[in-house]
């Protein structure tokens, strides 16, 4: 079949995914199985050859990634539902002091969005932004907005959220060196995110009623009326009770202290410097070192997510009262929300395999190669388009991996470059997130803002920061 027939059949199957998920308002699994399907029999994969290409696609994604976003996941719902994430925010705003509320938010979504997923992040912290926004008298979107900002950007750069962990997997970067270079990448942009935001906040957006009367009315509005996210257990939600720790949490005995600051953030950097270690015993060590086999086992991602899984379970479970029953349960109610995104990252995992089986892979390749732009840009682009056209991070960036895969297997990239393609993506699946992205409708729905302010703020802010992770990541270029 000639180059320019597959083409064709890519271009049409893209449109097709589109159109199930934008029109039809499939589900983006059913609708990646469907494609892939249909992709693949209008490619001339053989029929006997069709069942085995798509449970090799499925097979060897989830196997690397499924365990690794379901151990994420139970550490994010450990550390929220012991009140944890609460209790960090409110020790950074103590620390930051009152001038500087707005960035403590914002290294509070940094922070908690490394092991939380955004929509988790955005409905633990919004309350304290109300609260905080209350106290002081100033527009919520001064505390709401880099905030939000800030965890949509570890969601789409960093692992272990799903499209980070299933792009490293399929273009074979090094999961290590994404953290390695991703962390200080993620924490520039967030950084001038919060500067950029400061001055968009500088003038004031309408706010619907309902939200503003909840933030700025004089009476406390009732939790089961409220249309706003209910305030952890501790809080009222009101007033300047946010601006302290809060003194109980969500254990099963309300006596006892939330997490500490230092607890909460060591659970949180624990699996990434064990990832790093076993990175950099790789690099370093001689091979065959009984140290570097050790820092290899303990630095695998599963494991070392694993060994934070335990020590969550422990720290601010066990120790503070919870019995092995409710431990249980709480890791296990982690899943549910994971799955089908666990589901989409397979699903995306089948795509790519039947691009590469069906030769559509090598011929977007060839088509790419002599546009002569760079493999960095063109990572960036595609993950851009993909996330313009139908909302999700994820899917942009699962899709994106499956098309340039065959172009970077030709482009024998170093470990490293492969590790800032992927970070490229990141940047695309950052940018442009408006009327089709279900995190765009959360962010101004709890902020209170109407479509034409979320596209003046959140869709420019977090295109700007897209924008700025992908000069980053070209600026690193020359030197890995």
């Amino acid at each position: 079949m000639s180059h320019s027939t597959l083409l064709l059949i890519a271009a049409a199957g893209v449109a097709t995914l589109l159109l199930l998920i934008l029109r039809a308002k499939v589900q983006p699994f059913v609708a990646l199985v469907v494609v892939s399907i249909g992709v693949a029999l209008a490619a001339g994969v053989p029929a006997a050859d069709l069942v085995k290409t798509i449970e090799e696609g499925m097979g060897s994604t989830l196997g690397h990634i499924a365990t690794i976003i379901a151990l994420g996941a139970m550490i994010g719902r450990i550390i929220e539902l012991s009140g944890g994430a609460a209790s960090f925010a409110h020790s950074l705003i103590d620390r930051f002091g009152s001038q500087r509320t707005p960035l403590a938010l914002t290294v509070a979504g940094f922070v908690l969005g490394i092991p939380v997923f955004f929509e988790v992040g955005l409905i633990i912290l919004m309350p304290i932004a109300y609260g905080v926004a209350r106290a002081s008298r100033k527009p919520l979107l001064v505390y709401a907005l880099p905030m939000g900002a800030a965890m949509l950007t570890v969601h789409a750069f960093l692992p272990p959220h799903p499209g980070a962990v299933a792009v490293t997997q399929a273009i074979g970067a090094d999961q290590g060196l994404v953290l390695l270079l991703g962390i200080p990448v993620t924490a520039v942009v967030v950084l001038l995110g919060y500067l950029i935001s400061r001055r968009m906040t500088r003038r004031e957006y309408p706010m619907d009623p309902a939200v503003y009367a909840e933030v700025y009315g004089e009476e406390p509005a009732a939790p089961e009326a409220s249309s706003a996210p209910s305030v952890p257990a501790a809080d009222d939600g009101h007033g300047t009770a946010v601006l302290t720790k809060p003194a109980q949490t969500t254990t099963t005995d309300p006596a006892l202290r939330p997490p500490s600051f230092g607890m909460v953030l060591a659970l949180i950097v624990t699996p990434i410097l064990l990832i790093l270690a076993g990175t950099l015993g790789q690099n370093l060590l001689a091979e065959g070192s009984t140290f570097r086999a050790v820092l290899t086992v303990l630095g695998a991602p599963m494991v070392a997510l694993l060994i934070d899984v335990a020590l969550c379970a422990w720290l601010l479970g066990a120790r503070r009262g919870w019995d092995r029953t409710h431990i249980a349960n709480v890791m296990g109610s982690a899943l549910p929300s994971v799955t089908m995104v666990i589901l989409v990252a397979g699903a995306g995992g089948v795509f790519g395999k039947v691009l590469v089986a069906s030769g559509i892979g090598d011929a977007i390749a060839d088509v790419l190669d002599r546009t002569g732009l760079p493999a960095l840009f063109l990572a960036f682009l595609t993950a851009l388009a993909l996330r313009a056209a139908q909302g999700s991070t994820t899917v942009a960036l699962i899709t994106t991996a499956g098309i340039l895969t065959p172009l970077l297997q030709r482009a024998d990239l170093s470990t490293g470059q492969l590790s800032l393609v992927a970070l490229a993506m990141g940047a695309g699946g950052l940018a442009v997130s408006h009327i089709n992205d279900a995190g765009y409708w959360m962010f101004t729905k709890l902020a209170g803002l109407d479509v034409a302010s979320g596209l003046r703020t959140w869709t420019v802010l977090t295109t700007t920061m897209g924008v700025i992770g992908f000069g980053l990541t070209a600026a690193l270029w020359p030197l890995v």
